[in-house]
């Protein structure tokens, strides 16, 4: 007896992964990875503190919050338009690579860039051609993260994500997600001010 396949039809958005949610007063509500949950309830808890001071808090007053951090998602970064569209990119790694596609739940490379950058305010056109003439030219050697990197001749794009590594929608069954960056790869590298 062979195999059975099963087929189905239409498309199915992403399965999110768990998720804590901070909340900013004033900002929003973020939902960071789970790995986050202690350090999301104790900056939580400590806002709570500050704005409904209970025990002794005094009203105005910051909680002592040394030692919170999230690291690689709200660390001590500035919070540029670069560095809020590569957090943004971060949250889809493990997305599905799709020809065409610009999010949410599926991207193509440009598409993912142009998503990204959104989130952060800034419209950049739709293709990698397109996207190789946006913003300022920038040395291999100088990329900062956000930067976008083109690569293939013109015809790939990802954002630069540090320490090396490219976050990029790569090609079909390939889902979102950082490689390595050679200089030799690069064909130009753009800050977007």
């Amino acid at each position: 007896m062979g195999a059975m396949a099963a087929t189905t039809t239409g498309a199915f958005p992403a399965i999110t992964a768990q998720a804590a949610t901070l909340d900013i007063p004033g900002i929003g509500n973020f939902d960071v990875p789970d790995d986050f949950a202690p350090q999301v309830q104790q900056f939580n808890q400590a806002v709570k503190q500050f704005e409904n001071p209970q025990g002794g808090a005094q009203l105005g007053v910051a909680p002592d919050t040394s030692g919170f951090s999230l690291p690689g998602i709200f660390g001590q970064k500035q919070n540029t338009a670069a560095t809020v569209a590569l957090e943004a990119a971060q949250t889809k790694v493990g997305a599905q690579y799709s020809w065409g596609a610009s999010g949410p739940y599926s991207f193509d490379c440009s598409g993912l860039v142009q998503w990204a950058y959104k989130q952060a305010g800034i419209d950049l056109p739709r293709t990698s051609f397109e996207q190789s003439n946006v913003g300022a030219p920038v040395a291999f050697q100088d990329l900062q993260p956000g930067d976008i990197v083109i690569t293939n001749g013109g015809g790939h794009v990802g954002m630069y994500a540090g320490d090396g590594k490219l976050l990029n929608a790569v090609q079909t069954g390939t889902p979102v997600s950082y490689t390595n960056l050679r200089a030799d790869q690069v064909v130009t590298a753009r800050r977007i001010v």
